[in-house]
């Protein structure tokens, strides 16, 4: 049996690391711009966009919209129903912006709920904003 020297072994090791770093990296990027190009994905931003009490709330414009937490178990999506729980910050504070949505009979997807929880404990429901707390 032929020795293969430590040299060659480090260098193998060294580059699988770096093709499974690249491709986790890859799927990662890949199944952030799925959710942020969602049908339920873009409504829960609208929703928060135009809520005037969430966003003077938050102190934006600038908006910054974060990556979701992928391993978070708020974030369930399927063929019928996603609930999402995006991260957002303003000038002034930043929460979760937490939604659910149900895709109807014209397969569009409907935003049935929408709150945004800050990190001060007060929430906005974007639907309703009069009944925030």
């Amino acid at each position: 049996m032929r020795r293969v020297p430590t040299e060659k072994l480090q260098q193998l090791a060294l580059f699988t690391t770096a093709v499974t770093g690249a491709g986790v990296g890859t799927m990662y990027y890949l199944i952030q711009k799925r959710f942020w190009s969602s049908e339920y994905h873009q409504s829960a931003l609208r929703s928060l966009e135009s809520c005037s009490v969430a966003m003077e709330t938050l102190g934006a414009p600038p908006l910054k919209v974060y990556n979701l937490h992928l391993t978070d178990r708020h974030n369930q999506v399927d063929q019928h129903r996603a609930q999402i729980k995006i991260p957002v910050k303003g000038s002034k504070s930043g929460g979760y912006l937490y939604t659910w949505s149900q895709r109807d009979s014209d397969n569009r997807w409907r935003l049935k709920q929408a709150v945004l929880k800050l990190r001060e404990g007060h929430t906005i429901d974007l639907l309703d904003p009069e009944r925030g707390s």
